[in-house]
């Protein structure tokens, strides 16, 4: 006798096979030991703290008074954002999966592409932020730097920012297929128009003219520097999640159309 199965057990079972990517993700990070581990935890240290020391030398030398934030709001502003820094900046193993002739056998799975570059991103992000930014968030308070968001919207803020991370990370996929063989050079200008444009490093208040004033509402700035702005309580929340929530509603049917005229070019470089 043929079995029926329904919608809610099916997606069940997707829902089960997603899980279990992302858990066999996760443990594949760990294959490399603590080592590995304790090596990303000195990476993110030894970028935040001499700009903790900054912050606090400027604000020291009277030097502070058009950053438009409180020492406080730095200090936490710039832990969030190495705490939070693989959220806040999404990197999805598809650009590296394309130069090795991985990104194929996505398609050998009964699940969507998409679908599967998410799980898999989200697993990979769990050792770290267990055994990484977990501690750094309990241990920024005793060295008096606030790690809780003051505003309650920072939850949402953030989870729109991962959704318009994914949408952005794929579109360099996506350039990637079509300049196939520069692929260096793509991914160079996607590491300095990230960090610079994202608000990750230097908050947007703090730049001159104006300008962040304006960055806060591109795309880019919809990645850390909203979500940030709104964690160390920002005045234009309810604002910055607006744009945010506007740049996912635009950026993912683009790369849904983008992709679909350019998933025909995808060469397989592993082989």
């Amino acid at each position: 006798m043929r079995q029926v199965i329904t919608v809610s057990e099916s997606l069940h079972i997707q829902a089960g096979k997603l899980v279990l990517m992302a858990r066999l993700k996760a443990e594949e990070r760990l294959r490399g030991g603590l080592a590995f581990l304790l090596m990303d935890v000195s990476l993110r240290l030894f970028a935040v703290v001499p700009l903790l020391f900054l912050w606090r030398g400027i604000f020291a030398s009277g030097s502070a008074s058009d950053l438009g934030l409180t020492l406080e709001q730095l200090l936490s502003y710039t832990l969030l954002s190495a705490i939070l820094r693989e959220q806040l900046l999404v990197q999805t193993p598809a650009s590296e999966w394309l130069y090795q002739g991985l990104f194929l056998s996505l398609y050998q799975r009964p699940m969507g592409v998409f679908t599967q570059i998410v799980a898999l991103t989200v697993g990979g992000w769990m050792p770290n932020l267990l055994l990484c930014s977990l501690p750094m968030a309990l241990v920024g308070p005793l060295f008096g730097i606030r790690t809780l968001p003051v505003n309650s919207l920072f939850a949402l803020s953030l989870l729109l920012s991962i959704t318009v991370g994914f949408a952005i990370d794929l579109m360099f996929a996506c350039l990637l297929i079509r300049m196939q063989r520069m692929s260096w050079i793509v991914t160079s200008i996607r590491r300095a128009v990230m960090t610079f444009f994202s608000g990750s490093l230097i908050p947007f208040a703090a730049f001159p003219w104006g300008i962040g004033d304006w960055m806060q509402y591109s795309p880019f700035g919809a990645l850390a520097g909203a979500p940030l702005a709104i964690a160390v309580g920002s005045s234009q929340s309810k604002v910055l999640i607006l744009s945010q929530l506007l740049w996912c509603i635009v950026l993912w049917p683009s790369l849904f159309h983008v992709f679909k005229h350019t998933r025909n070019q995808m060469m397989s470089y592993g082989g």
